[in-house]
């Protein structure tokens, strides 16, 4: 059952409107957020004043490549939030060569100006030369007027946002452009508080971008001490991908991806590590059955609802709660330590791939179509997370999915599969750059949040 939303609107609101009498402008919050800025004694400059300049890359068709040799990195306007970047499709470099606007730097506030706009992110340093989509606003502060974190953090803020979508209802396609916002006005305050912010937002790109090199450092080790191959990129593989197996192999399996060369390579890498065990014998496996959809009205009541592609976000956020019943009786709840597998979905994408829960997201509930692993500690978890987001690791969790439309995965084949488990020793010196990853998102989590709600409280404050 959909909640019913009633607001009270103002009638001066309306004479602004011109009457009109739809939902959508009163409903967004921006002019709470215009009556609060204009209350607020604190200067206020134009956007367009404390910028370089707002700008999009310019619409034109994308020339894709395989080879990172000659391409970049591509963000699409869902990706900006993203993680792990690692996975991203890559664009022609003769392409981005003749376009530079398509290149981000570091400091950027990404703003998505079409289809689901308002998403933002900030531009951290492993971000920094990657491609980016059109239908993302480049934001790009001027250092010498306004510190880009206290110019994202406002931008993102309960104030911020609201007045970036505020013109965009009416159309069945949405778009922001420079214009819209040039005139948005950004409180200013004294230079420590400012400082103070803005150091919040920069310590948290810091330690998201340090646990991206941590996990590459777990991964290193995870090569180095089982002895593991290379995964062959795929695009050297050869073309078109045939593969011989035997009869007894094939009776288990028909489908000709769970052969192909990539999987098959990975599998013999794994094998060859040896002392392989079943995964479900080293950790607790399963998959969520279908449920009905309960939310609860308080949130008192329920746990905040995220899909399978949110759980990939750096810091996803739900306005839907799961009633807490429905959550537990169908072990939707997602618990630190617990690593979720994307378990359906087109092959090459989300499916097969991995997040470790941390503090942040203990207690969301998330939806059936990911697989919860339940290591026995923190030690054979950061382990586990290592070795199954690794690319032999997905390939392996990918293989196992079947189905012609959307594969699926099936709980029974997870459980059977087959994994390297060294000692604890090394499982603890692999793991731990990991775990050690895992904190560092989280605290960014918070710095991030910390930085919204100091500024929030002194807008409130009316300064």
């Amino acid at each position: 059952m959909t909640a019913v939303k009633l607001k009270i609107v103002r009638a001066a609101w309306l004479d602004e409107g011109g009457r009109r009498l739809d939902c959508n402008p009163y409903m967004s919050g921006a002019l709470e957020a215009r009556d609060t800025l204009k209350r607020l004694a604190a200067r206020k400059d134009k956007l367009r004043d404390v910028t370089l300049g707002m700008f999009d890359s310019g619409r034109e068709s994308r020339n894709w490549v395989d080879d990172p040799r000659f391409g970049v990195r591509y963000m699409g306007s869902s990706a900006i939030t993203l993680a792990d970047l690692s996975s991203l499709p890559l664009i022609s470099n003769k392409q981005v060569a003749r376009n530079p606007k398509l290149l981000i730097k570091e400091g950027w506030s990404l703003i998505t100006r079409s289809g689901t706009i308002g998403r933002m992110a900030y531009v951290r340093r492993e971000m920094a030369g990657l491609a980016c989509s059109e239908d993302v606003l480049r934001v790009v502060p001027d250092p010498e007027r306004i510190a880009p974190g206290y110019l994202y953090a406002f931008l993102s803020s309960r104030y911020g946002v609201p007045l970036v979508v505020s013109g965009t209802y009416g159309a069945i396609i949405q778009h922001i452009e420079p214009e819209h916002i040039a005139d948005l006005p950004v409180p200013r305050f004294d230079a420590q508080t400012e400082a103070a912010i803005a150091e919040k937002v920069d310590a948290a790109a810091r330690a998201r971008s340090e646990a991206v090199e941590l996990l590459q450092e777990a991964r290193n080790r995870l090569h180095l001490r089982l002895g593991l191959s290379a995964p062959t990129p795929v695009s050297v593989l050869a073309k078109p991908d045939v593969t011989s197996v035997s009869s007894d192999t094939f009776r288990d399996r028909g489908d000709g991806y769970y052969y192909s060369a990539r999987n098959a390579e990975s599998r013999r890498a794994f094998d060859a590590s040896g002392g392989n065990l079943a995964l479900g014998e080293v950790a607790e496996v399963f998959i969520p059955g279908i449920f009905k959809r309960l939310y609860a009205s308080d949130p008192l009541f329920g746990s905040p609802y995220i899909t399978g592609g949110d759980v990939f976000e750096l810091a996803p956020v739900s306005d839907k709660f799961l009633m807490k019943r429905v959550a537990a009786e169908y072990g939707l709840l997602l618990k630190k330590g617990m690593i979720v597998v994307q378990e359906a979905g087109q092959l090459g994408g989300l499916i097969g791939r991995s997040v470790m829960v941390g503090s942040y997201l203990d207690g969301f509930s998330c939806s059936n179509n990911m697989i919860r692993i339940v290591p026995e500690d923190d030690i054979d978890g950061g382990y586990l997370f290592t070795l199954l987001s690794s690319e032999h690791g997905v390939r392996l969790l990918s293989r196992e999915a079947a189905g012609s439309s959307i594969p699926h995965t099936d709980e029974q084949r997870v459980k059977r599969l087959q994994v390297p488990w060294p000692s604890r020793k090394d499982r603890e010196d692999i793991g731990a750059p990991a775990i050690r990853a895992r904190e560092l998102r989280d605290q960014a989590c918070a710095w991030e949040q910390d930085a919204r709600d100091m500024l929030e409280a002194k807008i409130l404050g009316g300064e």
